[in-house]
């Protein structure tokens, strides 16, 4: 059982909002900030912060979250959760092509952030939605899942190609640990002006920079460094991305 302190966390967690979680678990917005100040006291770090006038959560809050969902077992919230998002897919990927305002209205309200210029061909799968950010000009070729139980930040001018994975959920190598569902998540980041190539594999953790490109199938188990091409299983640093290739499809 959770205790009242870590259960009002979960509901600021959810809803993003001290005042909406104060009216779901039926107490006073005071006493939430009480609890949550409680447990930033206890633990020693934030575990939010206002992004101008948008609650976030800190890395801290988000390590915590997770360990709460499964460590301590809460499998109706997280099931609830990821029915939720199953939902919306569904209907998201059942839509015509031509419904394309539609399709940016779901993407809107569903992820966490997204940026203008927004298209995921569908079939698209997530596991929350609400731990994804995408800056701008972000376009997913079909078949693209991401299991989100962290945060996966996407910056701006993102290409993805089909049947790629972006992962940040695992489970422990030990027989017996995972046996009792245990699960951890680490977020993904992936910078600016990424292309990554068809059915590649991006692991829990990794961190890819600004304007590198992952080459098909490759698995990333670590993090990949800007402005290079890197490629294989494990995913490697082939070469520096130079002018040659800035010129390489010019018109003579």
């Amino acid at each position: 059982m959770l205790d009242f302190r870590m259960e009002t966390f979960l509901a600021v967690c959810r809803y993003m909002n001290f005042t909406r979680a104060a009216e779901k678990l039926n107490i006073t917005q005071p006493a939430v900030s009480q609890h949550i100040r409680f447990l930033e006291k206890h633990y020693n770090t934030k575990l939010f912060r206002y992004e101008g006038k948008k609650l976030e959560l800190t890395e801290a809050g988000e390590i915590l979250k997770n360990a709460s969902l499964t460590m301590m077992h809460d499998e109706t919230a997280m099931q609830d959760e990821m029915k939720r998002a199953k939902c919306v897919l569904f209907k998201y990927n059942q839509l015509p092509p031509d419904q394309e305002e539609e399709k940016d209205r779901i993407l809107t309200s569903f992820l966490g952030k997204k940026g203008k210029n927004t298209v995921i061909l569908s079939p698209f799968q997530c596991d929350y939605g609400y731990n994804i950010e995408i800056g701008d000009n972000f376009f997913a070729n079909v078949n693209l899942v991401i299991l989100d139980g962290a945060k996966v930040r996407i910056g701006n001018n993102a290409f993805i190609a089909p049947n790629v994975g972006i992962y940040t959920a695992g489970h422990p190598f030990d027989v017996k640990q995972r046996n009792e569902g245990l699960e951890y998540a680490f977020p993904v980041t992936i910078g600016d002006n990424v292309w990554i190539g068809a059915q590649a594999c991006i692991l829990p953790g990794v961190t890819i920079g600004d304007n590198t490109v992952i080459a098909g199938g490759s698995v990333v188990t670590k993090d990949i460094p800007a402005n290079v091409i890197a490629a294989g299983n494990p995913c490697r640093v082939i070469r520096e991305i130079t002018e040659a290739d800035r010129n390489k499809y010019r018109q003579p």
